[in-house]
């Protein structure tokens, strides 16, 4: 009978899944349209303001606070407090910023002195300028950080050919909708899959910019050291470098006030070779690390620990 009774629920829970996965679509959709009729700044604040009163009913407020506790144990706890706070309010307001994508990069190459949304440094520009103009491909790594979203309008905006590598949502309908939106100006989206190295790769010999997320934890990854612990990271990047030989730079856009944002580009990250000349897979992974996690001490509460790091 319990057999019988589990089968049961098990078929109804199977048929019900398409209406459920359908209706969350439909929401998300909702919510991405709706969100871009009001005002961006305001939605922003207001979104933010809301993360910031409900994420702590969430079990992703106890796994950040555990997280940020081990990085660094020398903190108080209304620091730790401080941290979570700014980072269910960065949550927040991506979530609106998310909506208005196409509309957030402003800047303005020909008129630099124009009122802009964002900024970048001198250097960071004669990076991306060589990036662009060396006529070489070139691995570009970012993390869950500020909002990691602009790189890639930054990239497109300015000339750059870029092919990104996302994780797509479980549901199909959400993902058309978060697609629609990001194809607008974000390059090449390539979706995380078994044939996706295959397919960046294809894109590096097409001499394009090959864009990726690297800070998240990675169960067959490379062992690496993280805020002194160790955990394991996608491999992807220097198994793609051992394919084609290009540079590798990390990018990052943090959070101003006043709504501003500043994307910075990092000097090229040489990789760590083995005696015979091949590239190290752990080694380079743990050159990449370190620049994270030297940009996460910089703005701990920009970055996204609601996810396990360590396990």
């Amino acid at each position: 009978m319990l057999r019988l009774l589990l089968r049961t629920k098990a078929r109804i829970r199977d048929a019900l899944k398409p209406a459920g996965e359908a209706a969350v679509g439909a929401l998300t959709i909702g919510m991405l349209r709706t969100t871009r009729y009001f005002d961006p700044i305001k939605t922003a604040n207001l979104f933010g303001k809301i993360t910031r009163r409900i994420g702590p009913l969430f079990r992703e407020d106890k796994i950040a606070r555990a997280n940020l506790t081990a990085a660094f144990p020398e903190k108080s706890p209304e620091e730790i407090d401080r941290i979570v706070t700014g980072v269910w309010d960065n949550v927040g307001r991506i979530g609106a910023e998310f909506a208005h994508l196409d509309r957030i990069w402003d800047y303005d190459p020909a008129n630099p002195g124009k009122p802009s949304n964002v900024e970048f440094s001198k250097r960071t520009g004669e990076i991306f300028d060589q990036l662009r103009d060396d006529g070489k491909p070139a691995l570009i790594f970012a993390s869950h950080l500020g909002n990691w979203e602009i790189p890639a309008l930054a990239a497109v905006a300015h000339g750059l050919d870029t092919a990104v590598l996302y994780r797509p949502p479980n549901i199909a309908a959400a993902d058309r909708a978060i697609k629609s939106i990001r194809a607008v100006s974000m390059g090449n989206l390539i979706a995380a899959s078994h044939d996706a190295p295959v397919k960046l790769a294809h894109a590096l010999d097409e001499g394009k910019h090959v864009a990726m997320l690297v800070d998240q934890w990675f169960t067959k990854g490379a062992e690496v050291d993280f805020f002194g612990r160790k955990t394991r990271a996608n491999p992807m990047l220097p198994r793609l470098l051992r394919q084609v030989d290009c540079p590798i730079h990390g990018v990052r856009v943090i959070r101003l006030p006043n709504h501003r944002f500043r994307i910075e580009l990092s000097e090229e990250v040489k990789p760590v070779r083995t005696a015979d000349g091949k590239v190290d897979i752990a080694g380079t992974m743990q050159a990449v690390t370190s620049v994270l996690e030297g940009w996460i001490r910089e703005y701990p509460d920009q970055w996204l620990w609601l996810h396990r790091r360590w396990r």
